[in-house]
């Protein structure tokens, strides 16, 4: 009968659980803040709080891989895990810093529904982090499928924002503010994907 000498370390995966509770935060954050002009002042706050939080996981996340000699899953995936988590969170930060830095007053509706592509990827990600615990690909498969789907509806709202800015209502500097602040969030729905295609690795490797 096969059995482990050195018991898994299950505290890699609370790590990775707190990272994604903290990335539902800060998603449901940037919707409030992309539907409420208002609060984008406070929201960019919170959201560079939890950024920082973020980074300090993230920090933890390393020091424990490189101080442990048994590792659920190999050292490699565990850091891209990490820090691909961590720039999803970088990228909202990111955004509602822009907001704040191009004095935005008012956010245009297509920003808000990128916004809520981003929540419903985190959400997803938050249901898959307790799977990473046993790897059964059955259980963590549909997760990474549903990520990547909202991706390419990212994709599409992106396509739909940008004809929409080019189409002669806005003046120059109005049309490069937004151009910016759509491509970061795009990004996050990107950056989502690419956790989720490092799940997908994970299991193929460990399931």
């Amino acid at each position: 009968m096969a059995f482990r000498l050195i018991p898994k370390d299950e505290s890699f995966f609370d790590l990775f659980e707190q990272a994604a509770d903290r990335l539902v935060t800060a998603a449901g954050v940037l919707v409030e803040a992309t539907g409420k002009s208002e609060t984008l002042p406070e929201n960019a706050k919170r959201l560079e709080r939890l950024e920082h939080d973020a980074d300090q996981l993230t920090h933890e996340l390393v020091e424990k891989v490189n101080r442990s000699f048994i590792t659920p899953f190999d050292r490699e995936d565990i850091y891209s895990l990490a820090t691909e988590l961590d720039d999803v969170m970088d990228l909202m930060e990111a955004t509602t810093e822009r907001f704040i830095l191009f004095k935005v007053q008012q956010v245009l509706p297509q920003a808000q529904e990128i916004a809520k592509v981003i929540q419903q990827q985190t959400q997803e990600l938050q249901r898959v982090m307790p799977q990473l615990r046993r790897l059964k690909r059955d259980s963590i498969m549909p997760h990474c499928v549903e990520i990547n789907r909202l991706e390419n509806v990212g994709d599409r709202l992106l396509r739909d924002a940008m004809a929409s800015l080019f189409d002669g209502r806005y003046d120059p500097l109005t049309v490069i503010k937004w151009r910016e602040l759509y491509e970061l969030m795009e990004q996050a729905t990107d950056k989502c994907e690419d956790v989720a295609n490092t799940i997908e690795g994970i299991v193929l490797k460990n399931a």
